[in-house]
């Protein structure tokens, strides 16, 4: 696999949230807004991609026994980081966000990666499968909220759109919207990874029950008649 397709795999093909199903409590709880939506997506992606390097950098240091407790310490000083960065620069968005920023620590989208892919592979790699994956949950993240805010509150970025918000959904910014539109966003991503198109159906002659009296010897010979009728 190429480093372009270890990232692009994150998209779409293995994308956390809609084709691997991670990440399900925050998905839900911030995308009734796009500005809540995103930033969740930024400080997860930044948290994802340094603990991916820290962990490739340290995997053969780190005890096989006691991996999974070491994992969620890195992880929690990136959390931490990330949350004193919020609080610092950007107060309005570390309060609207709240409880979901110290949750990213048991995020399953990064210790599942931790576990699955940087444990295994260097920290390039490693750095590469993280960037794809977080763009891959932002992306989610955004396509939900999107549908939620825009049609569910009929405004975009807190930004009120003059004729959405006269006839906006309100349940879609709610609970029971949310998984609406996340089973809806799923099932849209299934249907472009598998390709679920319908083949036409072939029939033989070894099918045919009047095979051995209809003096064909195989479809090729009814093939051969068409075309020369046609001629």
């Amino acid at each position: 696999m190429t480093k372009i397709q270890n990232f692009l795999k994150g998209l779409v093909k293995e994308n956390p949230v809609l084709v691997l199903i991670l990440g399900t409590c925050p998905t839900l709880a911030t995308t009734t807004s796009i500005l809540n939506a995103l930033g969740m997506g930024v400080a997860a992606t930044i948290v994802l991609l340094c603990s991916n390097m820290a962990i490739s950098a340290l995997r053969n240091v780190i005890p096989d026994k006691v991996r999974i407790p070491c994992y969620i310490v890195l992880i929690a000083g990136f959390v931490t980081a990330v949350e004193l960065l919020l609080h610092a620069f950007v107060p309005s968005l570390y309060d609207s966000l709240g409880i979901y920023l110290a949750l990213i620590v048991v995020n399953c989208i990064i210790l599942g990666r931790a576990e699955m892919y940087a444990s295994k592979h260097g920290v390039i790699d490693s750095a590469i499968d993280g960037l794809g994956m977080g763009c891959g949950f932002i992306l989610a993240l955004f396509a939900m909220s999107f549908v939620r805010e825009v049609f569910g509150a009929g405004s975009f970025c807190g930004i009120e759109i003059p004729f959405l918000s006269r006839y906006c959904i309100p349940i879609l910014a709610k609970t029971p919207g949310g998984f609406l539109v996340f089973g809806c966003l799923i099932a849209l991503v299934n249907a472009i990874s598998k390709g679920k198109a319908i083949k036409k159906k072939e029939f033989g002659c070894a099918g045919c029950p009047s095979a051995a009296t209809c003096g064909k010897l195989s479809c090729a010979d009814d093939a051969q008649v068409k075309e020369e009728a046609a001629k």
